[in-house]
Parts: C-alpha cells; structure tokens; sequence
C-alpha cells in the first residue's frame, strides 16, 4: 500500500518492473513513442530520468500490462471484491458475517481525512517546467494527460460531494497565456460539468484543483464509473488501502500526496482547445472549452510527472479499462435487471461499440424474439458512461448460455446467425454522442442503434463468396472479412446525397439471397485492410459510421416509422470529409527511437 508514487516506482524497480532511461528524450514526440513501443512490447513502466527542458523525471505505461496493475494493487483488490460482492447481494453478509467483519477495516479506509501538513506544499514551480508532454505530430500543445480534476458543488461544498475526474488539460499553444492559463476539455455528461453550471448560475468562479501523481490509486479513482452519491476521494481511499489525506488552501481543496498540484479557477470564457489525438485513434479537433485561469502550481521535493499516451487502442488506457471492469463489471446486473454482461469493445473506441448478454423470457410459449431485450437496451442507454454506447448490440442469454462476451467475433457469429433485419433494429436519432466520434452530423450530435436478436439460428454464415458472385460497376475488391461479413470498396464519398444514390445502385444488383450466407455487407475506402484483421474490421466500421445516416440495406423499407431491409444490412464506413483525420506517427522520430533500442542504450532488448 503506497504512500507516494515514488514508493510504488521503488517496488516495481525492485520487482523488475521498471526501467531508467538514462539519455536525455524530448517530450516532443519522442517520449510517446517511447511508450507507445515498449506498451505494444508488454515492456515495464519506464522511468525518464533526464526530460529535456523539464527539471522533473517522467513515467509512464504504470499500467502498461494487467499482470502489473493487478500487482500495484495487490493489496486491496480482494477486499474491493467482497465489497462488490457484498453491494450486489447483500443477503451474503448474512451467510457468512465472518467475511463481513473482515470487510469492516477497509471500509474505514474510504472517509477523506483532512491533515494540516503536505508534501506537496513544499515547492513551486511554473506551467512550463513540467514536461511538456506531446503525443502526437498535430496535437495543438503539450498535454497532462493523468491529471486528476476535482472541483467542489458550490451548492453543496462538501468534500465527500466533490467530484474527482480526468479530463485532459491544455498546458501550451493556442491562444493560451504561457503560465497563466489552460484549456479544461470535460464532456457533456461529466460531473465537473454539472458543479461548473451551478457557479456560473450563483456568479462565481469555479475553483479548481488539478492533481499530478501520488499514490497509483487516486489516479484510478479519478477514471472509475462510481454509483451516483459516491465520493472518488472514498473510493480512492478503499482502492490505496489508506485515507484520502488533503489540505485546504485558500479555498482549494489539494491532495496532500499528490506529486503536482495545479489550482485556478473557470469563469465562462471559451478558447480554442485541441487538436488532440485521441484514444479512437483520431484527433479530436479544435474546438472551445473553458479557460482555467492558473494560481499555483506546487510539487512535492521528489516530485515524478506520470503520463500515458492514448490512440488507435490498444494502449495503456485499454488495460485501465479492463481493470475497472473486474472491479466493477458485478455491480452492472445489480443495477440493471436482466442484464447478465456487457463489453464496451476496446478495438472500436469503446464508445462506438457495446455488446450486451441479456435475458429474453417474456412470452415463454412463444418462439423467442427481442421483447425483454429492448427494454433492457434501453436501460443500458441510460446508465451512466453506457450512455454513450452509439451501436448497441445485444443478444439472449437463453440462447447459448456459455457464450463468453469477451469473445467478441464469437458474439458476432451469434448475432449474425440470428438477427432479423426486418425486426431487429432500433433507431434513435438527434441524440448526443461521445464528444471525441466526429463520424456524427456535428460536436456532441449523432445517432444510435440498437440491434436485439433472438431465436433460434435462422442462416449458416459463409466465409467464402458464391461462385456467381458480382458487383455492380464503381463497387470493387469484395473480401469476406469474417463469416457473415463481406467488405467491399465504393467510390470516394462526396456527400449523403450522391451515396445514397451509389448504394441504391448496389442494392439492386445484389441477390437479396445472399442474406442468407453474408448477412452484412461494408463499404470501405480499403477493403484489404479492413479484412486484415477483426480489430481493423471493428475500427474502421464503429468509428467511422453514424447509423441514422450510414447504414442501408438491400429491399429496405419504411412500415409504421419503422426502418427494415429484406437482404442484407450495408454499412458505410467510408472516410468522410467531416472526419476527423487519423493519427500517424512521425518515421523521423521513429528512427530516434530505434536508436535507443540498439546495444548499450536503454531500450535495448525492451522493444
């Protein structure tokens, strides 16, 4: 149980999880790529002793495998595991008291304790001797990319009512005032949101504190999906195995153990924030977000500046999901009746695509079909951070009882084979989306479909093409990418209008038979990468597709408001000239980075 960063550094260097590069790297660039190379090597967190510009050593890919996050928390994931499992059927307190006791320790662990004196306090410093972290070639800036955001309710300024978050932080670029201001990029449906509307609604500023580093924990805790009315500080205390220590400063509330602590405050003024690549694997273009107006920054005297590096996943971020998800994946059948698993799929951007196991058991005399399923999609679309699901796909247990969802092509033959597309797709349309997918009609706007099935199989998914397959003229390069799954290339896309138009024309030569073996059909721009493999299927499909606008099928039709097709559904997920552009690295800095990695250097052996 750490005290500090730097005491779990020690215990991952001492376990061999942990290595020092000794040269001297560059935020610019370099340093990400470091990681970004050593995360897809399965390498050890890496310790950058020597930043250049920055008088602070840096770390990164902390979380890098589940094997060593299951290690830096070792100590106290058990006993968050009876706690779930206590919340999910509390009846099992009952059962066996004696594990109720033993959960009485950790559970004093969660009150936030309020301490006079703060490593943190110690030092000052300025915005621009942190190490100016940038990802990627067309980031508008450096970046704090692990920073841990809490703001109080200025209706109810309660620490156990605050809301700790992570959201990204402009630290340099743009119109930004060197050392005096930064860009505060939160979403829609975050809990800093709501405390910034009340301030603006009393005419005040919001403060803000602005964390960096301590204990591994805090900064888990600032990304976990908690049940409304729990603190992040308590289950920050939980998760470390030690309270929650902070100071009041001047009206900020700042984490006592925390390696950096920035505060400010946010009034209404908007800048420019971004671009920023981001973990689709796109950036997320500029756009405006609240000013944070800079006070202080304080550091600790051993002070580590902690980043990671987000993009096309997998990256670290995907193991940090996975971790949340053993922790907290039990509570979701609690809460949602019905719902046995869910799987936020980590290849296409988590946001863009969820499947969902759940149960179909109205009407039991009758042949099974999606009745129970779409009410409990529904809930799914209303509950929490599955709010943003934009393709929900969902399938009944009772259908195969030992389909493991995590098995995620498994699913995809499951639902093939069974999916009616007459009967079996939902439409919401103009509704809000996930702030980073540009594939919507504009920031925040876009649509979602749910696709329920039901039933007992009703075709045999083909992985090869009939012999007397064609296609249309301007349609080429028709790959099977997976059984069910046909990818095709289409001209380039130059408005809905004109595809339309296209996809009409390919519609009508195509055999509504061929539902029968290949039931999904994808437009791409590249039909050879996208069947290289599931995850390029997965990402260029979910991210780069709005359903009200890009799915189509072959004999569709409009009966009662309700959209259908007789043969089979289309996707269109060519690039669109309101995309935002994908992310690639610089090859120059490629070659920096090879470099360390020969004999004698740092890397050596690690990538």
């Amino acid at each position: 149980m750490y005290k500090s960063l730097k005491d779990c550094l020690i215990d991952l260097e001492r376990s061999g999880q942990l290595i020092r590069i000794r040269e001297e790297v560059d935020p610019f660039l370099e340093m990400a790529e470091i990681h970004r190379r050593v995360f897809r090597a399965g390498g050890p967190a890496i310790l950058y002793e020597n930043v250049k510009g920055s008088p602070f050593p840096a770390v990164s890919n902390l979380f890098g495998t589940m094997e060593r996050a299951r290690f830096i928390f070792r100590h106290t994931l058990k006993s968050i595991e009876q706690i779930i499992k206590l919340a999910e059927n509390p009846l099992h307190g009952l059962k066996k008291p004696w594990e109720l006791a033993a959960l009485t320790a950790p559970a004093t662990k969660m009150l936030p304790r309020k301490v006079k004196h703060a490593p943190v306090l110690q030092h000052r410093t300025r915005i621009r001797d942190l190490p100016q972290i940038q990802s990627w070639p067309k980031d508008g800036g450096a970046f704090l990319t692990l920073p841990q955001v809490l703001t109080l309710d200025p209706d109810h300024p309660s620490v156990l009512k605050s809301n700790l978050g992570m959201y990204r932080v402009q630290i340099s670029g743009n119109q930004y005032q060197p050392d005096k201001e930064a860009g505060l990029h939160y979403q829609l449906h975050r809990g800093i949101g709501v405390h910034h509307a009340r301030a603006l609604t009393r005419g005040e500023p919001l403060k803000v504190s602005i964390f960096i580093g301590g204990p591994p924990a805090h900064t888990l805790a600032a990304v976990m999906p908690l049940p409304e009315g729990m603190s992040e500080l308590s289950f920050a205390g939980l998760l470390a195995g030690r309270r929650f220590k902070y100071v009041q400063k001047d009206g900020w509330i700042i984490s006592a153990e925390a390696d950096f602590c920035i505060t400010g405050t946010v009034e209404k003024r908007l800048l420019p924030e971004g671009p920023f690549g981001d973990h689709l694997g796109y950036y997320s273009l500029q756009h405006l977000f609240p000013v944070l107006k800079i006070e202080e920054v304080y550091h600790r005297p051993d002070a580590v500046f902690p980043f990671t590096v987000v993009g096309r996943p997998p990256q670290e971020d995907t193991i940090v999901g996975r971790l949340i998800h053993e922790i907290t994946g039990p509570l979701i059948p609690k809460n949602l009746p019905g719902i046995k698993a869910v799987h936020a799929v980590d290849a296409a951007g988590v946001h863009p695509l969820l499947l969902a196991i759940g149960s179909e058991r109205y009407v039991p005399y009758q042949e099974r079909q999606p009745r129970e399923l779409l009410t409990q999609a529904n809930a799914l679309l209303g509950f929490g951070q599955l709010s943003l699901a934009k393709y929900l796909l969902i399938i009944a247990e009772q259908d195969d009882p030992h389909l493991d969802i995590q098995k995620v092509e498994d699913f995809f033959n499951h639902l093939l084979a069974r999916v009616d597309w007459q009967r079996d797709l939902h439409f919401i349309t103009g509704t809000t989306i996930d702030t980073l997918d540009y594939s919507g009609s504009g920031l925040n706007q876009g649509s979602k479909v749910i696709i329920a099935a039901a039933g007992e199989a009703r075709r045999k998914l083909a992985s090869r093409l009939p012999a007397d397959f064609g296609l249309p003229a301007r349609f080429k390069n028709v790959r099977p990418v997976r059984p069910g799954i046909l990818a095709l290339e289409g001209p380039k896309f130059t408005g809905y209008q004109k595809a339309a138009e296209e996809i009409e024309f390919l519609s009508k030569g195509l055999d509504s038979g061929l539902n029968k073996i290949f039931p999904l059909i994808v437009i791409a721009d590249d039909s050879a990468f996208l069947s290289q493999s599931f995850g390029n299927f997965l990402w260029t499909v979910f991210t780069r597709s709005n359903p009200s606008h890009d799915i189509y099928g072959v004999q569709s039709f409009i009966e009662h408001k309700h959209w259908g097709c007789r043969g089979s559904l289309i996707i269109d997920a060519r690039s669109k000239p309101h995309h935002a552009p994908a992310l690639e690295t610089d090859p120059e800095i490629s070659k920096k980075v090879d470099r360390l990695a020969e004999k004698g250097h740092s890397l050596h052996g690690i990538i």
